[in-house]
């Protein structure tokens, strides 16, 4: 598994849990992590985020709403 396909795993499973103390848990683990490693950007990721801005900017983005709705249309076609 990449290191992308498990970040994209575990946001995945963070998002099925209710418990608040244990999301407070992996917070305080993501933190400790976060806070010492200085996060450094590959240029092909700085395109990709001066592109998504570009993109907001135009009104090219769907909020949480529409998502959402894009997303039952979607789960009740399969």
């Amino acid at each position: 598994m990449t290191a992308i396909e498990l970040k994209t795993y575990l946001v995945n499973r963070i998002l099925e849990i209710n418990d608040e103390t244990f999301l407070k848990a992996i917070k305080t683990i993501l933190d400790s992590k976060s806070q010492s490693e200085k996060l450094i950007l590959t240029p092909e990721q700085r395109f990709e985020i001066a592109e998504s801005k570009k993109q907001i900017e135009q009104g090219l983005f769907l909020n949480q709403e529409e998502m959402d709705h894009e997303f039952d249309k979607w789960q009740s076609e399969k």
